[in-house]
């Protein structure tokens, strides 16, 4: 991609993450906190570290970086949506949290200072990016040597759930970036593309740890709140309004046979979670 196009990209992003600031992981549906709860315990922030959380959205991941950090660490939240970052900011000023620090930047090109993070943080975040090698380059580069960097990516779902999302693809333009279905080509689509992903990149010590989250709907309206409310609301953007009525019963068509006694529904998705360190720096030579 042309610098041109990432920054036409960027603020395509930017701009569709400001519109759903305010709703993003706030439809009582669990799903970004639990995935980036594990990601940064498979870091193992320790007291008085420094950590970087690259896409921080509503903070998923900050807070558990906070906690782990203690009142002695430092985490700085990143994220390319300034009402993103406002929201995040005021969240943490409710906490009463002095150790975190929000800012307005691109994950795929962060501006800030080299070598100052013990560990970083990147949770379902890599495979939205124009350009996954140059971004895992420069998150290196950010890490202090020994540094640890931890990125959370979608594995497969369940086939209730391929069914469900298919509803967009007649909607939908071939260049729109899809968080889950980039999953099933590329580097995304195993856990040794993702780790050589990391490996080319410079990281040592490549590991892949993975889990089965599994999110229950109340009904298909619930998942219509829902996937309004994050990335996915791009998908519902490219459906013409007059159509999302149809698309809604087809969604609910499409369960059949998935649901519960009581109208509910739970779908299944795997995640994976690489874990790589900077290299230490080679020690110098006594002349």
């Amino acid at each position: 991609m042309d610098p041109l196009q990432a920054a036409r990209h960027s603020a395509q992003v930017a701009a569709l993450f400001d519109r759903v600031a305010h709703t993003y992981d706030a439809v009582g549906v669990p799903w970004f906190e639990p995935i980036a709860e594990r990601l940064v315990a498979e870091l193992s922030p320790a007291p008085g570290e420094r950590a970087l959380d690259l896409g921080t959205g509503r903070g998923a991941a900050l807070w558990p970086l906070a906690r782990g950090l203690g009142s002695t660490g430092q985490v700085t939240g990143l994220d390319l949506s300034p009402e993103m970052v406002n929201a995040t900011r005021l969240d943490a000023r409710e906490r009463r949290l002095s150790t975190v620090n929000l800012v307005v930047d691109d994950a795929g090109g962060p501006h800030l200072a080299h070598a100052q993070f013990d560990l970083a943080a990147a949770s379902l975040v890599l495979f939205f990016l124009p350009d996954p090698p140059a971004a895992l380059r420069a998150w290196r580069e950010l890490l202090v040597p020994g540094g640890r960097l931890g990125v959370s990516t979608f594995g497969t779902r369940d086939p209730a759930w391929e069914r469900l999302d298919d509803v967009f693809t007649p909607f939908l333009p071939p260049a729109l970036l899809d968080a889950r279905t980039s999953g099933t080509r590329g580097p995304f689509a195993s856990d040794l593309g993702v780790e050589q992903l990391l490996e080319a990149a410079g990281f040592t010590g490549v590991r892949t740890a993975r889990s089965e989250v599994s999110v229950r709907f109340v009904d298909v309206e619930q998942w219509r709140l829902w996937s309004w409310s994050h990335g996915q609301r791009s998908h519902w953007d490219a459906v013409p309004e007059e159509r999302r009525a149809g698309v809604l019963a087809a969604a609910a068509e499409r369960l059949d046979g998935t649901l519960e006694h009581d109208g509910g529904f739970t779908l299944t998705q795997q995640v994976r979670f690489t874990i790589g360190r900077r290299p230490e720096d080679p020690p110098a030579t006594v002349r």
